[in-house]
């Protein structure tokens, strides 16, 4: 009995241990990715003219469907004459700068993102538009506070910006979109989601039942509220839980800035709605998708892709391979926790 008792404490204590190893690596790679997308400074911007695109796509499609040569051949011609057409007209043209923005829990799209809002901000006039399709279920505050703020520096400038929402733009996500001047969603896209969440795993008493001692010493009151290790006090999740109402009504203040028409309290529940019940709640101008919206551009505006590449060694994608295996592991677990809960 004795052994099988000594056996569980090594156990627990091998399972403590692995768990540590774990986090701290995640822990590393994480500030190893981080410093990956905001020490380097070399990189390129790629300039792609949509038009073109949609225009090729449109004469693919024609000479497919033609029911003979003698059809397809007047074609080419056709589409040669509307090619100088386009090219004619295209100088006297606004522009359409399209970026996107595919948001993980630390919002590192936002490197990107910073250069290709530099580059449009340094070309645009008054008369261009910015169009962001956007893709976020949210993350780290401070992480899309920053990318919020790049986006409002298009504003700043008296930049047209339009947020297209495809799938979903919830808390941070949304928090990006509210900066724009209009945001147009698909009709079953998620929106909304305004709310603040801290989730801390605890293992305080499972490492007191067997003997394992973890020494956490802070300096100040508050420097860990709740934390992995150390014991949860009524003290402690209270101010947490102040923290959070405090960030939740910096979050609300923020979206009823750029979007002061919207009943705020009516929709910072932390609820989210897909596209038609958010445009009746307005937090959607208009339904649409993404594709829809820059072909219709496209008719009367020059429609350029900007995006932005940095410069990585083989060191840093290695690192950044990892750092994608470790978060999409840590939310195939969220997933799996969240579908148990409603079972």
């Amino acid at each position: 009995m004795e052994l099988a008792l000594d056996l569980l404490g090594f156990t627990a204590r091998s399972a403590v241990i692995f768990v540590t190893v774990v986090a701290t690596t995640a822990a590393v790679v994480m500030l190893l990715r981080r410093a990956r997308f905001s020490g380097s400074r070399g990189g390129s911007l790629e300039v792609k003219y949509l038009n073109e695109r949609f225009d090729n796509l449109r004469s693919a499609l024609e000479l497919g469907t033609a029911q003979s040569r003698a059809a397809a051949k007047a074609l080419r011609g056709r589409q040669k004459a509307r090619d100088k057409t386009r090219e004619a007209g295209a100088a006297g043209r606004p522009s359409v700068y399209v970026v996107d923005f595919d948001g993980d829990l630390l919002a590192t799209a936002t490197a990107s993102l910073r250069e290709e809002v530099t580059a449009i901000a340094s070309l645009a006039t008054k008369d261009d538009e910015v169009v962001v399709r956007l893709e976020s279920g949210g993350g780290a505050v401070p992480h899309y506070g920053l990318a919020a703020a790049q986006l409002a520096r298009l504003k700043e400038r008296k930049l047209k910006l339009t947020v297209c929402i495809d799938r979903v733009a919830a808390s941070g996500g949304y928090m990006m979109a509210c900066v724009a001047d209009q945001v147009l969603a698909a009709p079953f896209a998620v929106i909304g989601s305004i709310g603040v969440v801290a989730q801390v795993p605890n293992v305080h008493r499972f490492l007191k039942k067997h003997d394992v001692d973890v020494e956490e010493l802070t300096a100040g009151e508050f420097k860990r509220t709740v934390s992995l290790f150390g014991e949860v006090t009524d003290k402690g999740k209270a101010k947490l839980q102040e923290q959070l109402e405090e960030t939740h009504a910096l979050f609300k203040a923020f979206v009823k800035q750029h979007r002061p028409g919207l009943d705020v309290d009516q929709v910072a529940t932390g609820e989210y709605w897909l596209g038609t019940r958010a445009t009746e709640l307005r937090l959607v101008d208009a339904l649409t998708t993404s594709d829809d919206y820059l072909l219709r551009r496209a008719a009367e505006a020059n429609v350029f892709h900007v995006q932005f590449h940095g410069d990585t060694s083989w060191r840093d994608r290695l690192v950044g391979v990892a750092g994608e295996v470790l978060e999409r592991g840590a939310l195939r677990l969220l997933e799996r926790a969240r579908a148990a809960r409603f079972q």
